[in-house]
């Protein structure tokens, strides 16, 4: 921990002091701050919750989804009642979900416990899998075996034919997320997306490669707690599935067996 030279207050986790100079903090031209001698910034930040959607049948079938428009399961209905009431108390200055009718749904269940509206964004969509959509992840290693093994090793610029590489996927879902959480500091908001998106918000808050391993969960409706300033993204809390505990027999999917 240091002090500021002029008046020798300590630096706390959301304040700065400078002296003698000014500092200007940029990101994507979305903020400038500038500090003269001895002048206290509180640095607001933005609190994610980000949600995975409920769970699909295809989930269930391992089957890639994409852009495809997949509807919730009954059981993915399910998760999402439980996941509005789990989150009915929280604090939500807005509501943001993918446009594909799976996310919009779960975002759509806890709005409504807010008397509030959801706001659709299509950059919160999952990763476009072009051809690879409607097939299982069993089909695909049998017709496509080494578009398969580049998709599974996590080449960053390999696309499926007619789909996004995970360098387009990154660019898309940082830069949504960095305009959608620049509009509420100092409040908490709602995003609801996709295991693709929630698996990049997790590298980036994280500083991991594309490439890296995933040791990390994304099951369907847990809660992902994450902090946003023109800085950058960390990570406070990770798929808590708490409010999913008497699923009645239903295994709880991860993306990996989803």
């Amino acid at each position: 921990m240091t002090a500021c030279r002029d008046c020798g207050a300590a630096n706390a986790a959301a304040k700065a002091h400078e002296t003698g100079f000014h500092r200007i903090i940029r990101r994507n031209g979305i903020v400038a701050v500038v500090r003269f001698h001895c002048l206290e910034l509180t640095v607001q930040f933005t609190r994610i919750l980000a949600i995975r959607h409920g769970e699909t049948a295809w989930n269930r079938d391992t089957r890639i989804q994409g852009h495809t428009d997949i509807g919730l399961s009954d059981h993915g209905r399910w998760q999402v009642d439980r996941l509005a009431q789990a989150l009915r108390e929280e604090p939500i200055a807005a509501f943001y979900a993918s446009d594909l009718s799976r996310a919009r749904e779960t975002a759509e269940a806890v709005a409504r416990r807010h008397g509030a509206r959801v706001q659709t964004h299509a950059g919160l969509r999952e990763r476009s899998f072009g051809r690879f959509e409607g097939q299982t992840w069993a089909e695909l290693e049998s017709r496509y075996p080494a578009e398969s093994m580049a998709w599974r090793k996590r080449v960053p610029d390999f696309a499926p034919p007619g789909g996004e590489s995970l360098l387009q996927l990154r660019e898309r879902v940082v830069s949504t997320v960095e305009q959608l959480a620049a509009r509420h500091p100092g409040e908490q908001v709602l995003l609801v997306a996709h295991g693709g998106v929630l698996d990049i918000l997790y590298r980036a808050a994280t500083r991991l490669e594309l490439q890296a391993p995933r040791s990390w969960e994304l099951p369907n409706t847990a809660i992902n707690r994450l902090l946003w300033s023109p800085e950058g993204m960390s990570l406070v809390g990770w798929a808590d599935t708490g409010h999913l505990q008497a699923c009645g027999g239903n295994t709880i999917l991860d993306e990996r067996s989803a």
